[in-house]
């Protein structure tokens, strides 16, 4: 299984605006992830209430991971989307 683990760039954490760029980038992978904060039980990454039940931080490590193929690629471009606060999933890694 394929993880990344990376802190929030988001100020104000995986909430509304940021948890929705976020869901929407999963989705666009076509790649099924997961994310968990620290030692918590892991949620679907493409469920908007899944990811703001997290209550993940700004700041805060959560996980991305999935066993899925082409799965490092996805969350090679998911990490950097997260770790840096992005407006959108970007192109390239």
């Amino acid at each position: 299984m394929a993880e990344r683990h990376v802190n929030v760039g988001w100020t104000e954490g995986l909430h509304a605006r940021p948890a929705s760029i976020f869901v929407r980038a999963v989705t666009a992978t076509g790649v099924p992830v997961t994310v968990a904060k620290a030692e918590s039980t892991p949620v679907n990454a493409a469920s908007m209430l899944a990811v703001l039940g997290l209550g993940a931080r700004g700041g805060e490590e959560i996980v991305l991971a999935s066993d899925a193929e082409g799965a490092d690629a996805a969350l090679d471009r998911l990490a950097k989307l997260v770790t840096e606060g992005l407006d959108e999933l970007p192109e390239t890694v």
